[in-house]
């Protein structure tokens, strides 16, 4: 049932071909929007049309016949696709079987002329008055989909890293979506597609419209949500409110005043309540869904505000035998939805004229032939106290008067007359014993009633218990999660301040002008590690930690280094060079020459930090000095062989001479 009552809040187009014909040459469409207010007129193009609905968004576009819009069935699937999610398509002649605008325009007090403007004008008016049926071609559930935006193919470095990288983010935005649809207590179904890191796609089902989802379309990098309502099987032609001709109406005055409308086969259409409305107000609500046959209440005598309403439409009155307790209330309105108590008495004022008039409801109907508006005869029967045979003469446009004869005599019962006499006897008995079976009947389906509201609260309580064992489970898993990723981080953070420690204690060790440094600690010095014997290697270890003049280095793998090489760690004045491997000759001789003491890594034992090592000074020296008896050895042999090699020139220029 629609809430909205005008359209003085919203904005209608009302649509009539101009010129053309949309299966054939591009129409032109005379255009009327209508606010309630006012009317702006205009000739538009098929393509202006839409821009115009997609840029304003009327609540309404209103036309006599929804094939003006679309050539067949499939273009008006297309045009109701793409129409702004708040906005209906409305076709005011009717549904399958459309009437003529003139006729419908004429019922309504609606203006009409016959130039497409005019028409167009009508439409919009008959749509502002909730008239027409709303073309539907979508359900309300929805299809949310959540894949990847780009494809999984190369992406700047190793493809799995790149695929894994697309498939995690589609992961992440589509449990958040699943979280906004939890938030928003929406019912849906889930179907995930699992892939190389994550999810490929993750479809969700929600039982709801694409307006009422926290979720928008989006294109954004790794991901893409796409948001399609799912079709139906056919068009359906949906009525903008339940309207009937003659309704029931039930009031429930006081400071806050309430109405409901039922219609004559005992179904509720709708129910209103304010506390800031007149009389007028009300009056115009019941005008808009009806016209009145019995106004009730639920009180006896007749409350004067509700005599007012019914002498207001000439209707009939209703009072129960005695006042309705609240708990008749309850049972008779349990299966109908309602806002507030005044609302709930206002219905069960309503329901109960139609239970006190259904069987004269039902005898009346009966003896009605096809064809006849069964609404107006009622009304004129209880209303005006009319009698059916009555209102049917004057509704077939008979004279519906016969001369009385002044006086006649009593004449004998024809045997046909008779047999007449004696079935209608028996129709009545058998009319009492089925009201009995129907009293039986009543009861019965009033236990099982009962029955079924207790098992619908049964279901609803256990309903709540899933959701929320399903919310206490997601809290959970989220937790986990949380706790995880704690006991993660002391680990990392413990690790951390182990290392400072360390590096603390070297720091120490390297800077003697700190009074705090433990005695046990000073025969100890401070052993910077070099990877490689390059220069990228020498410069990561200065950059990192420092390499200053007069500082032991260790060089983790001296294969390879050249001149240039050399002479950059011969820059820093190490005091000692502590080698795994060989050296290279240029590299040796360089060293050598620098006065660089160079040893065996096995000479000095020396414990690793990390990126740091420490080692006895008393080991330190021992290299050193054993690098300077060496050393000096290595000078002593050069300067032989130089004197030697003197010698050999010496001889070998005096044998020439």
């Amino acid at each position: 049932m629609s809430t909205r009552t005008s359209a003085l809040d919203a904005v209608v187009f009302g649509v009539d071909v101009q010129s053309g014909d949309v299966r054939g040459d591009s129409p032109s469409y005379a255009l009327v929007v209508y606010d309630g207010d006012g009317l702006e007129r205009d000739v538009v193009s098929g393509r202006k049309l839409r821009r115009l609905i997609d840029s304003e968004e009327p609540a309404i576009v209103a036309t006599d016949n929804t094939y003006e819009l679309a050539a067949d069935k499939d273009a008006l699937v297309h045009f109701l696709g793409s129409l702004p999610a708040g906005t209906k398509l409305v076709q005011v002649t009717g549904a399958e079987r459309p009437e003529p605008l003139s006729r419908v325009a004429k019922r309504h007090g609606i203006p009409y002329g016959k130039e497409p403007m005019r028409e167009a004008e009508a439409a919009a008016r008959l749509a502002a008055h909730n008239v027409g049926y709303e073309v539907s071609a979508f359900t309300d559930t929805t299809e949310l989909k959540v894949a990847r935006g780009r494809s999984t193919g190369k992406g700047g470095w190793s493809e799995d890293r790149y695929t894994r990288r697309i498939h995690g983010a589609v992961k992440r935005r589509a449990r958040e979506v699943e979280s906004a649809l939890e938030e928003a207590n929406l019912e849906y179904d889930r179907e995930i597609r699992e892939a190389y890191g994550g999810y490929a796609n993750a479809v969700f089902t929600v039982e709801a419209r694409p307006t009422e989802i926290p979720v928008s379309r989006e294109r954004s990098g790794d991901v893409r949500i796409e948001i399609e309502r799912l079709r139906r099987d056919g068009i359906e032609f949906r009525p903008l409110v339940k309207r009937r001709d003659h309704v029931i109406v039930g009031v429930d005055p006081g400071t806050t005043t309430a109405v409901a409308i039922v219609d004559l086969d005992g179904e509720p259409l709708d129910v209103w309540s304010s506390r800031l409305s007149d009389t007028a107000d009300v009056i115009e609500w019941i005008v808009e869904r009806g016209r009145p046959v019995i106004v009730a209440a639920d009180v006896r005598p007749m409350p004067e505000t509700v005599e007012k309403f019914r002498r207001s439409f000439d209707a009939a009155g209703f009072t129960p035998d005695r006042d309705l307790a609240v708990d008749e209330k309850q049972h008779r309105t349990r299966e109908f939805p309602y806002d507030d108590d005044h609302q709930r008495d206002a219905l069960a004022a309503a329901l109960s004229a139609f239970d006190a008039h259904e069987d004269q409801f039902e005898r009346i109907g009966r003896k009605l032939p096809p064809g006849i508006d069964r609404g107006e005869v009622i009304a004129r029967v209880v209303a005006d106290g009319e009698s059916v045979e009555a209102v049917l003469a004057e509704l077939r446009g008979e004279d519906g008067t016969d001369e009385e004869e002044s006086s006649h005599e009593p004449r004998e019962l024809s045997p046909e007359e008779k047999r007449i006499r004696d079935l209608e006897r028996q129709v009545d008995r058998l009319e009492g014993h089925v009201e009995t079976l129907e009293d039986r009947l009543t009861e019965r389906d009033e236990r099982i009633a009962e029955l079924e509201a207790d098992l619908e609260a049964a279901r609803s309580e256990q309903r709540r218990k899933v959701r929320h064992s399903r919310e206490v489970n997601r809290l959970e898993r989220r937790i986990d999660g949380l706790e995880r990723e704690r006991d993660a981080a002391r680990e990392e953070v413990t690790a951390l301040e182990d290392k400072v420690e360390r590096m603390k204690a070297l720091w120490k060790l390297d800077h003697s002008n700190f009074s705090d440094v433990s005695a046990k600690k000073e025969g100890l010095v401070p052993v910077k590690v070099v990877e490689k014997f390059t220069r990228t290697a020498i410069r990561e270890a200065d950059e990192q930690y420092g390499i200053a003049t007069g500082d032991v280095v260790y060089l983790r793998d001296a294969s390879g280094a050249g001149r240039s090489t050399a002479d950059m760690l011969a820059e820093f004045e190490p005091r000692l060079v502590l080698r795994e491997g060989g050296l290279s000759e240029i590299a040796d001789a360089i060293l050598f020459d620098r006065e660089i003491p160079v040893a065996p890594a096995d000479d000095v034992a020396f414990q690793e930090v990390d990126e740091l090592a420490v080692a006895r000074e008393a080991d330190v020296e021992d290299a050193i000095d054993d690098w300077r008896e060496r050393a000096a050895e290595r000078e002593r042999r050069r300067k032989t062989a130089m004197v030697d090699r003197l010698i050999s020139e010496h001889r070998a220029g005096d044998n020439e001479a």
